[in-house]
């Protein structure tokens, strides 16, 4: 199979994104080996090395694990299929895909990008990874996470754009994986943040769906209640076509919550016309201003609102209607934490400093008449947000994803920087995670993002409006190597 043609989408199929990558292999103009090779030797010139626990200085580290002779393996089976299924192959086969190191592949490695859970092999597929892998997306590697999730920078990636900043947390692996173009797109999840703390570090797009809408099973978790599984890509267009795949079998099953509304057909393009954002009423709230929001931020989150406002939406202000407490966020978190961790007792002196730190913290949350009442009033905080949005009339809430800019990589997992309530890292994120209300993030700058929310099961309008801002205005950052891809990492 030929490459040519691909000088008008990309220098190096490496540097496709999902979509574009879609097309050109529906069309035959590209092959799943091909990609895949693309990608594999992306990875050699730009991770900095091989993968490592810790990182260095010099390097991105975006991987915790490398598996080259699966993803050829998966990319020969993908073309295999498209041979025999023609039109019928589903659309992401052959695609290549990076997961973070909390979703169990069987037989593989899963460690939580941490020493306690060395050696650990998973027993079965993660159903999400079960469900991709079943419509032939082709496994490159697991990405490095803040260990077990539990923190907002994964010092041990640097970010692309700036080795010496974080790449932000936990899903840091898979923001810079993406952003440094070694995969079309990647796996990530969040609980207090953490698929939109690192793509507002690193210029990349993420979807945090509404809670419920994606199977935890066979994920490692942070605290069940409040993680989200979710896509990560350079576009929120390409996380749209991921986000279908994921959720292609339907929500699990959830004794203690009803799902969310059936997901309908999924927006991947933007609308025509200038002004496709007419009808829409877009709030801005105070919740930036209590946040201490950074004057780049607050400059970040007006080029938003400019733009929202040329493409036609209303833009009001509005009192937010509730504010979590923070330490209910603290019984919540740490109780199912402690409920996990209580497991990994013996191998405590395992942990980095600030994650033993972390799981110390939790250890002292046993009381269940605390945490249930705690949950009660998350409860009654998202009742009123999804009151204040019919009451209002409004559409979605725009604010920044992040009150700050990245800043300096190294001392993350020292004692003294244990992630949690009081974090300005999930200042503005952490919200959402209670509510379960889907988010969009997408770039203004490589360092600052915004985030459109919408209400519960309304994922295909927040994507609407998400992509029609992003592809009408705002853009994408666009990174490029720091060194001449010529170089071998031997030459470095």
């Amino acid at each position: 199979m030929s490459l040519k043609g691909l000088e008008n989408v990309a220098t190096d199929p490496a540097d496709l994104g999902l979509l574009d990558a879609r097309g050109l292999l529906a069309e035959r103009r590209l092959s799943s080996m091909e990609l895949t090779e693309a990608c594999l030797a992306a990875i050699d010139r730009r991770n900095g090395g091989p993968p490592s626990f810790e990182g260095s200085p010099e390097a991105i580290n975006a991987w915790v694990r490398i598996y080259a002779d699966r993803a050829r393996e998966g990319a020969h089976a993908a073309d295999a299929r498209r041979e025999r299924q023609g039109d019928e192959t589903p659309a992401l086969c052959g695609i290549p895909l990076g997961v973070k190191d909390l979703y169990g592949v069987a037989g593989l490695p899963l460690t939580a990008s941490s020493a306690v859970l060395e050696g650990n092999v998973a027993a079965e597929d993660a159903v999400v990874w079960a469900r991709l892998e079943g419509q032939g997306m082709v496994l490159l590697g697991h990405t490095h996470t803040h260990e077990f999730a539990a923190g907002g920078t994964t010092d041990q990636v640097g970010n692309p754009w700036a080795l010496d900043r974080v790449a932000g947390g936990s899903s840091g692996g898979s923001a810079a994986a993406v952003a440094a173009r070694m995969t079309p797109a990647a796996l990530g999840s969040d609980t207090c943040g953490s698929l939109r703390i690192p793509s507002a570090c690193c210029g990349t797009s993420a979807i945090k769906p509404t809670h419920g809408r994606l199977p935890l099973h066979g994920i490692i978790p942070l605290a069940a209640s409040l993680d989200h599984p979710g896509p990560m890509a350079r576009t929120i267009a390409d996380c749209s076509a991921l986000l279908a795949a994921m959720a292609a079998g339907g929500p699990p099953v959830d004794p203690l919550a009803p799902p969310p509304a059936p997901l309908p057909l999924l927006p991947e393009t933007a609308r025509p016309g200038p002004r496709p954002l007419q009808g829409l009423t877009i709030a801005l709230t105070d919740r930036p201003q209590r946040a201490d929001t950074q004057p780049a931020i607050a400059d970040a989150l007006d080029v938003a609102r400019m733009a929202c406002e040329r493409l036609g939406a209303r833009v009001i202000s509005a009192p937010a209607p509730w504010h979590l407490d923070w330490s209910d966020l603290s019984v919540i978190l740490f109780t199912e934490v402690w409920a996990r961790h209580r497991a990994h007792a013996a191998h405590h002196d395992r942990y980095r400093p600030a994650i033993a730190e972390f799981v110390e913290a939790a250890q002292g949350f046993t009381d269940a008449g605390h945490y249930l009442a705690a949950q009660e009033r998350r409860a009654a905080g998202a009742v009123a947000w999804e009151a204040w949005f019919s009451e209002h009339d409004v559409d979605l809430v725009l604010e920044p994803t992040l009150p700050i800019e990245p800043y300096g990589r190294g001392p993350g997992y020292d004692r003294g920087h244990a992630g949690g309530p009081g974090d300005p890292m999930i200042a503005l994120t952490a919200l959402w995670d209670l509510t379960g209300m889907p988010v969009a993030s997408l770039p203004v700058s490589w360092s600052a993002g915004v985030s459109l929310i919408g209400a519960r099961g309304d994922e295909a309008g927040l994507i609407g409006a998400a992509i029609d801002l992003q592809e009408h205005e705002l853009g994408v950052p666009q990174w490029t190597p720091p060194l001449s891809e010529s170089q071998s990492p031997s030459d470095r």
